[in-house]
């Protein structure tokens, strides 16, 4: 058996910048939304579904997400970054996702790692320290645990670390290639070697 690599590109989006579309209003829906509003709770975003879990509308609520309780039409993609579709019904979903192709937006189905433009994988924020974690869209529990695993170990004073070496940053003369190198000398003891 060949050994498979993840070859996912990994981005760290200015949501509160786009316009973010859920389509569905269910338990996946919820789910999504939450990650989203966790992550980014400034994020954009408008939900669209006939129904809403009571979950739902109130996260809603809570970070100014548009609800609209109708069935997705196409004209809802107008104007849209990134699209993510959570039905129960895999026929909505594939037109949801072939629509949003055609228009060159990013698109998530959920579930359907072949359907995806990206994934939402396990999230750890410290401050100003965030780290994404994929699996390639195979394991979902795994980016899970490796998530908790990285909040126990990572100081919860990470952030006074990134702040006192911003500022330590501002500081430094030379041209960029002088910075890094004097940074990476400064900060190379951070790193434990046995």
């Amino acid at each position: 058996m060949s050994q498979e690599t993840n070859t996912l590109y990994p981005v760290f989006l200015k949501v509160r910048n786009l316009q973010v579309l859920i389509v569905g209003g269910g338990n996946v829906a919820l789910e999504k939304l939450t990650f989203l509003t966790k992550s980014s709770p400034d994020a954009v975003v408008e939900m669209v579904a006939p129904y809403f879990r009571e979950e739902t509308l109130e996260r809603a609520k809570q970070y100014n997400v548009k609800i609209t309780k109708r069935r997705f039409r196409k004209s809802m993609l107008k104007k849209r970054h990134i699209v993510i579709a959570t039905t129960d019904s895999p026929k909505v979903n594939k037109r949801v996702y072939e629509l949003a192709r055609k228009r060159f937006l990013l698109c998530n189905i959920a579930d359907v790692p072949e359907l995806c433009d990206f994934y939402m994988g396990g999230i750890v924020t410290k401050g100003n320290v965030k780290i994404a974690i994929s699996t390639n869209g195979k394991s979902p529990t795994t980016a899970k645990r490796l998530r908790q695993f990285f909040e126990e170990v990572i100081p919860d004073n990470i952030d006074d670390l990134v702040q006192n070496l911003n500022e330590y940053r501002k500081t430094i003369k030379g041209d960029f290639e002088e910075k890094v190198e004097t940074l990476n000398e400064f900060t190379k003891g951070l790193i434990n070697k046995n």
